[in-house]
């Protein structure tokens, strides 16, 4: 396991968030390119910083470039740097991204938003680990570990064109996807009560959660996952007054983001609730089906007198629910 230095992303109990957490201590002693994939605010950020931390480059520069932050002009000096006069405002010589990160780790953030330009020179320096700046000539050498993260569906823009397949392959030598909170329940009162013990510290305060406030944040399925769970709790925290916070205390700040949170739950619980009862009903009929079947010597029409089916539509729940005497005899 890892130690008190874990970040937000990484708290929980979940199997999946257990199975990384085991991952990252073996990817960090590696050289290995990495990909981290996950939706927006599953902290693939921090994960990548935990890998640098748990790494012989742990004392070397972690250099961070938002690719989607950057545009297509100036993405390519960022990254390898430029000589002076290369280009219009081009003042002095400027070392790139792949340069500070010498010796240390280059986190390439949303590096699904590369454009194809771009994505043949990346292609060269992770072969060659050598690239030139813009405007230059000189081949620079460097060595840098990559880790790359993205929210985007790669395999798709590779069909439609938009991705080199092969810089794919490159870049996901070890590939890790974190999954949204959503799909790790298990995971959202730990980060609650993590969260509420930093910014009750921060804050100097000592607000806590209701056990309907809590069941209100474990329903509901946090579009912006990690960053959004945060960001809830820190305004709870600094716009509440000290005490319990309640369904009907809630920070008049926060009155209406949490109207909306109990609208979604309710809605998403109501079609689960639905849902379950649906498939109960199926797992009766199913069962009524097969004793009148079993009871009828398997005669369709039989077995559609007792339960008031057409022959029709017994055959049709017969296929429906893949029955047949073999199987049920084996």
């Amino acid at each position: 396991m890892l130690d008190d230095t874990t970040s937000n992303a990484l708290i929980g109990a979940s199997p999946i968030m257990k199975e990384i957490y085991n991952d990252l201590l073996l990817v960090g002693k590696s050289k290995a390119t990495v990909l981290i994939r996950g939706e927006s605010g599953t902290g693939k950020e921090l994960i990548a910083k935990l890998i640098h931390e748990r790494s012989p480059r742990a004392k070397k520069a972690f250099i961070k470039v938002n690719c989607a932050a950057l545009s297509e002009t100036l993405i390519e000096s960022e990254l390898f740097g430029h000589e002076k006069g290369a280009f219009t405002g081009a003042i002095q010589m400027r070392k790139g991204r792949f340069e500070l990160a010498d010796g240390g780790t280059i986190f390439l953030d949303e590096v699904g938003d590369l454009p194809l330009s771009v994505q043949v020179k990346l292609l060269r320096v992770l072969q060659e680990m050598s690239f030139e700046r813009v405007g230059g000539a000189k081949t620079i050498s460097v060595d840098v570990r990559v880790i790359a993260a993205t929210h985007r569906d790669l395999e798709k823009a590779i069909s439609e064109g938009r991705y080199r397949q092969d810089l794919y392959y490159r870049l996901s030598v070890i590939p890790i996807h974190v999954p949204p909170l959503r799909k790790r329940v298990e995971d959202i009162m730990p980060l609650t009560m993590h969260f509420m013990e930093k910014f009750n510290d921060e804050n100097q305060k000592s607000v806590m959660l209701s056990k309907e406030m809590k069941e209100l944040l474990l329903r509901y399925h946090w579009p912006g996952n990690v960053r959004e769970l945060e960001n809830c709790i820190e305004r709870l925290v600094v716009l509440a007054r000290e005490g319990v916070i309640t369904l009907k205390n809630i920070p008049k700040g926060m009155s209406s983001y949490f109207n909306d949170i109990q609208e979604v739950s309710f809605k998403s619980h109501s079609k689960r609730k639905k849902d379950s009862l649906s498939h109960s009903m199926q797992d009766i009929e199913k069962e009524a089906l097969l004793e009148a079947l079993e009871r009828c010597a398997w005669v369709q029409a039989k077995a559609g007198r007792l339960l008031g089916y057409t022959p029709r539509q017994v055959a049709y729940k017969i296929k429906k629910y893949k029955l047949s005497p073999k199987k049920e005899m084996e």
